[in-house]
């Protein structure tokens, strides 16, 4: 099915399937913007002290999974590279909205709505991530080291 529209001198013709298209990728996006924000409340309801410390610890994992260049499956290989991304980063963020307090998630929803997250922070949890990162590679090969020798 095929409309078209006349605007001006210029006649514009657009398919149904070219607007399925930008809805989807618009769909996309709006779900993108609303992990990202979710995300970035989890890190404000940290450092909430009513915030349970079981909740902190899973909130630490899952940010720092899903701001960590290393995947547990590399995106390289197909189809399963890009389940870490697209299933257990929102299921850990989903389960992490579900251990803290609803008023708690609501303020810092609007906190993070509002606010952005500044260049130094991501520097500082770029630096926190790295390096937790290579103590994990020091870590297994100092343990692998001295299973092999």
């Amino acid at each position: 099915m095929q409309s078209t529209c006349t605007t001006g001198s210029n006649l514009v013709s657009v398919t149904l399937a070219e607007v399925t298209d930008r809805e989807a990728k618009n769909a996309w996006k709006q779900k993108a913007n609303l992990l990202k924000t979710e995300t970035f409340a989890l890190c404000l309801a940290y450092k909430d002290p009513r915030v349970p410390w079981y909740a902190k610890v899973f909130m630490v994992a899952v940010i720092g999974y899903a701001l960590s260049p290393i995947d547990l499956i590399p995106d390289f290989i197909p189809v399963l590279g890009y389940i870490d991304d697209l299933i257990i980063v929102p299921a850990g963020v989903f389960l992490a909205i579900k251990m803290i307090p609803k008023g708690v998630l609501e303020e810092c929803r609007e906190k993070a709505k509002v606010s952005t997250v500044t260049s130094k922070a991501k520097w500082v949890v770029a630096f926190i991530i790295i390096s937790v990162w290579l103590l994990v590679i020091i870590l297994a090969f100092k343990f692998i080291w001295q299973v092999l020798f």
